[in-house]
């Protein structure tokens, strides 16, 4: 499956995969708090940019194979602004690429752990070892119509 890259930073990259279809956020390394979130909100809005073309819901990959550890302040922003945002803006099912350091699994379990307390929006999440496993599990999951 192709993937066009629409942003492309040192610290990580924005693609789109009209095959399955996503958006993917892939880290190359450490993001510091500005970046992070430029980043994440830069990927939300290519979302739903590219929702507005495609008949059908796309998915969400967090590629966090090269990601660092998140700040206790990164989290909580994840959890209360960011991810209400994505919920608003129709992700519904997240992919996660695990990452290698341990840094970044410890943060890839907060995030999850805060999602699945979270009583204002719900996100269908699963862990995978490669971006391929995880297009095929979005291209099974996603509804083929807008809801």
């Amino acid at each position: 499956m192709t993937d066009i890259t629409l942003i492309s930073e040192p610290y990580g990259s924005i693609l789109f995969t009209p095959a399955v279809p996503c958006i993917t956020i892939q880290w190359h390394s450490f993001a510091n708090r500005q970046q992070f979130r430029s980043l994440m909100d830069r990927a939300l809005v290519a979302y739903q940019t590219e929702l507005a073309h495609h008949p059908r819901p796309l998915g969400w990959i967090a590629d966090s194979r090269q990601l660092s550890a998140l700040t206790p302040d990164d989290q909580n922003w994840c959890d209360t602004d960011w991810n209400p945002r994505a919920y608003a803006a129709g992700i519904r099912h997240i992919g996660i690429v695990i990452p290698e350091s341990i840094f970044g699994k410890i943060a890839v379990q907060q995030y999850v752990t805060n999602v699945l307390h979270s009583d204002g929006y719900t996100f269908e999440t699963r862990n995978f070892s490669s971006p391929q496993e995880t297009k095929e599990w979005l291209q099974e999951v996603l509804p083929t119509t807008q809801p």
